[in-house]
């Protein structure tokens, strides 16, 4: 394809916020023609995303589309391309953002034209970060990332917005850090930041252990995995409604994407080494988690802590080593990023017509809210897993994969279905169920047409992909079996070596 696809759904959203950024504020606030443009933009992003799925070739391996600029005298190339495991996380990024913008429309009350710029630029970084093919490339469309989110936090959060912004700000910042470094290390070891030329030349047994630990330490944190993810029910709780879509559906999926594509994939032989610490990490995860979520009294929160308890689900299924594991680790997070962003706008819904989040002071909605709690149903028995939904798919695949190799963590895991259910369940009770008792809440208005629009999306893609998961099961399995191929290779010449 001479067509320059995979910048152009780079870029686009850049360009549209540049547009967004030339329409005049109008006095009123409705900032019509920025709703436009930003609609505009990201629904044909979204379009090309889902002709760059129509063109691409699941049969082979290979990275495609490649576009290849050499940029900083050499030293640095501008490099894009795709597999099956990132076009995955490109149409899932393409398809959150429209969403999040026209969710914000109506909630997002000062400063909207700034709020749709701000995630525009921000839809640029992330699917930067699944299209960059070199270290240094990568690193700066993971970190900048930050800067809009940062935003988005702090101007249109909550009462606690400076403190969660910062938080958020500095444990990722800090993290990523030690990455930088790894790169300069991998650059002066191999001669070259281009990934595909690194996953040639093989970098050393002797210095794969500190780099493993260098990239960890950034994916740890934006997954975020136990205990480096106390950043997050902050940053949920202050974020605005389309803020945590984003935040849940996408971001945390960045660093999922950089343990499959770098940790796994350039450093094997550390990756083999690490496999029990990465599995105590994700059982405490998926148990710790789950108990506190159940203790929460806000449903943002106790939504925050059951995405760091699904995250925990996706490294054990990496880290496994096998088809089903990793399989399932990829659709578990697209999964969660349709079940997540579904949640959070569930929640918002309430919020905006209540200016409450706390569990307590619902109670009987169903009796109001008829066509919210049916389909607000769909999305928490998605979130257990319940067979049916795209939730049970990762999740099964990914203690199928576990079972294999590790008997003890995938039952310890399994208790966190179970857990679940319950917090999920208990969620439901006390919100939707009862009576209605608080005069504050008769007055309240069922979804309107925007509110059920987005949310009937996302309720149809779930059971859509949870009834029938093949379409992506054929994008990613070519690419995860070279990636176990590639690794295991790896691994039995290291122990010929020795």
């Amino acid at each position: 394809m001479n067509f320059p696809i995979l910048s152009s759904i780079t870029f686009l959203p850049l360009i549209g916020a540049f547009f967004v950024f030339l329409t005049r504020s109008e006095i009123n606030q409705t900032n019509k023609g920025a709703i436009y443009v930003s609609l505009f933009t990201s629904f044909v992003n979204f379009f090309l995303a889902l002709f760059l799925w129509y063109s691409f070739d699941n049969k082979t391996s290979d990275f495609q589309f490649i576009e290849e600029l050499t940029w900083i005298s050499g030293f640095i190339k501008f490099k894009f391309g795709i597999d099956g495991i990132s076009i995955l996380f490109i149409l899932l990024t393409a398809f959150i953002v429209p969403i999040s913008v026209i969710s914000c429309i109506n909630s997002v009350k000062t400063r909207l034209k700034e709020f749709l710029i701000a995630i525009l630029i921000l839809e640029t970084f992330m699917i930067g970060v699944f299209c960059s093919l070199d270290l240094v490339i990568f690193y700066l469309f993971f970190e900048a990332g930050l800067i809009p989110m940062f935003l988005i936090i702090g101007i249109w959060g909550g009462s606690r917005r400076v403190y969660s912004a910062f938080k958020f700000f500095l444990f990722t910042l800090l993290g990523s850090v030690l990455m930088l470094i790894a790169i300069i290390s991998i650059y002066w070891i191999t001669g070259t930041t281009d990934v595909v030329e690194i996953y040639k030349i093989k970098i050393p047994s002797e210095f794969q252990y500190l780099l493993w630990l260098a990239f960890f330490s950034s994916f740890a944190v934006k997954l975020p995995m136990w205990p480096v993810h106390t950043w997050l029910p902050d940053a949920h709780v202050e974020a605005p409604t389309a803020g945590s879509v984003i935040l849940a559906a996408i971001l945390l999926k960045m660093a999922g994407y950089g343990f499959l594509r770098f940790s796994v994939g350039m450093f094997p032989i550390a990756s083999e080494y690490f496999i029990p610490f990465i599995f105590t990490l994700s059982v405490i995860a998926i148990i710790y988690t789950s108990l506190v979520a159940l203790m929460q009294d806000d449903m943002k929160k106790l939504i925050a802590y059951s995405s760091v308890a699904h995250m925990g689900f996706v490294t054990l299924g990496i880290f496994a080593f096998n088809k089903q594991g990793i399989e399932g680790s990829i659709i578990q997070m697209f999964s969660h990023g349709l079940i997540s962003a579904a949640l959070f706008l569930c929640v918002g819904v309430l919020y905006d017509r209540t200016h409450s989040r706390l569990i307590n002071y619902f109670g009987g909605v169903v009796h109001i809210l008829p066509k919210y709690s049916f389909i607000f149903m769909i999305f928490v028995l998605a979130a257990l897993g319940l067979p049916g939904t795209s939730g049970f798919v990762g999740e099964f695949l990914v203690l199928v994969g576990t079972f294999k190799v590790n008997f003890l963590a995938a039952i310890l895991a399994s208790l966190g279905v179970i857990l679940s259910a319950i917090y999920m369940l208990w969620l439901y009770k006390r919100a939707v169920f009862g009576k209605l008792e608080k005069n504050e809440l008769k007055g309240m208005k069922d979804l309107n047409k925007s509110e059920f629009g987005i949310l009937f999306c996302l309720g149809a893609l779930i059971l859509f992909f949870g009834f029938y998961p093949d379409p992506l099961i054929d994008t990613i399995s070519v690419s995860v079996d070279n990636l176990i191929t590639n690794y295991n290779l790896d691994i039995s010449q290291s122990v010929a070596l020795k």
